[in-house]
């Protein structure tokens, strides 16, 4: 098989969780160790950083990889989704897995595909770790895909686990309150291995505290630590990375105390150089001026909580906000909070989990809003940009797929 034909087998054979959303997660983790075994176990092969919270876990592991690339290690990140191309997910020092590697992976291990059907999560963990181990990095960054506990990636054991927050989010998996949800994200605490919370809430800390407790691992909420971030500029313009930078720079507290090179330098410089040393896309990003046109990934209520202020802080005549979710948000509560005087398109991804255009039309009806509804997410941005002057706001999100099919990002 050739690329194309190796991702339409991916794709078409295996279920994957951002398209047909819960089926296509696998409550244990016996896949994922079956075929790692297949390929002698990679995972033990590579030091490595484990990265799991509701949101800013994708810019936290990016801003960590950069600092590594900095200190001129080199660095192995896994993220998840990919934006553009499914190389995105797996990079050596910012350069996405050669197409050919994918191919010669998956001829390698299909037998074991056939055989077990995992998901195409467990096959892509297991191919990204099988990169890595060969390609000897000094560290890994590794993202968890959903939770923590039964997710793929909890397969290693890290230098260092770092949780960046607990919001609502894919509560269909991983329980309906906090404490449930951070019971899941928790499961990443290893024994005798340091954990980073990046911020403290009530409801989670007394989860967090137990299991590191009961795990013997070192503990450290980077909210309550003396961190300085005003010394370092980040490349990331979100505002709502303020809270992100702290979870980063209490790891790189830790690491260091393991032994790990990471100068002052380094780590100005990687906080600096975010998205050209690692290919970070889709973080509150600036596709145009006049009128000022952002996308941001972030999908969920905690995710909007910062995005909306951020909004409310540009400068602009009329904002005009393209938007399309996936099938299990709740609109009823998200609606609510965005800002009255927009004027809203509302769209839908190409995925089968994207929420229908129908449906969005019925659960926001109720708030009269001055919207439209058009089922192309580039077709919507064009009728956005026919509105617009050069000095109002478009704004584009709601869903990760949406930002993904931007043809100009």
């Amino acid at each position: 098989m050739n690329y194309q034909q190796t991702l339409d087998y991916l794709f078409s054979s295996l279920p994957m969780y951002q398209r047909v959303g819960n089926v296509a997660f696998k409550k244990d983790l016996t896949n994922t160790l079956k075929l790692c075994e297949a390929v002698k176990n990679p995972q033990h092969k590579f030091k490595s950083i484990h990265v799991a919270g509701t949101n800013g876990k994708g810019s936290s592991s990016h801003m960590l990889a950069s600092i590594f690339q900095s200190a001129g290690y080199k660095v192995g990140l896994y993220t998840s989704p990919h934006l553009k191309s499914f190389t995105e997910r797996i990079r050596i020092n910012g350069s996405p897995i050669p197409e050919q590697n994918v191919v010669d992976f998956v001829a390698r291990i299909q037998p074991t595909i056939d055989e077990i059907h995992p998901s195409f999560f467990e096959m892509t963990v297991t191919m990204a770790f099988d990169y890595f181990a060969e390609a000897q990095v000094d560290i890994a960054i590794i993202e968890v895909g959903l939770g923590g506990r039964l997710d793929s990636t909890n397969i290693i054991i890290p230098e260092l686990s770092l949780i960046t927050n607990i919001g609502f989010d894919h509560m269909d998996m991983l329980g309906n309150t906090l404490q449930e949800i951070a019971f899941e994200k928790a499961g990443v605490i290893k024994r005798n291995i340091p954990v980073v919370i990046g911020e403290s809430q009530s409801e989670t800390t007394p989860v967090f505290t137990e299991r590191a407790k009961e795990m013997n691992s070192e503990l450290i909420f980077a909210d309550q630590e003396p961190l300085n971030t005003a010394n370092y500029s980040l490349d990331l313009p979100g505002t709502y990375q303020a809270k992100n930078i702290k979870g980063v720079l209490a790891a790189v507290n830790v690491l260091r105390n393991k032994g790990w090179k990471i100068s002052e330098e380094a780590l100005i410089h990687g906080l600096a150089n975010v998205s050209t040393q690692t290919g970070l896309k889709g973080r509150w990003q600036i596709l145009s001026e006049a009128p000022l046109t952002v996308c941001d990934t972030g999908h969920n209520k905690e995710a909007f909580d910062y995005i909306i202020p951020q909004i409310e802080s540009c400068s602009f005549e009329k904002l005009y906000m393209v938007l399309g979710f996936v099938n299990d948000k709740k609109l009823d509560t998200l609606i609510p909070r965005l800002p009255a005087q927009a004027e809203f398109i509302f769209c839908e991804a190409k995925v089968p989990r994207a929420m229908k255009l129908e449906r969005i039309e019925e659960l926001t009806s109720p708030f009269h809003l001055k919207a439209d509804f058009v089922q192309d997410v580039n077709e919507a941005i064009a009728l956005a940009k026919s509105k617009a002057t050069k000095n109002d706001m478009i704004y584009i999100g709601g869903s990760t797929f949406v930002v993904a099919e931007i043809e100009a990002l």
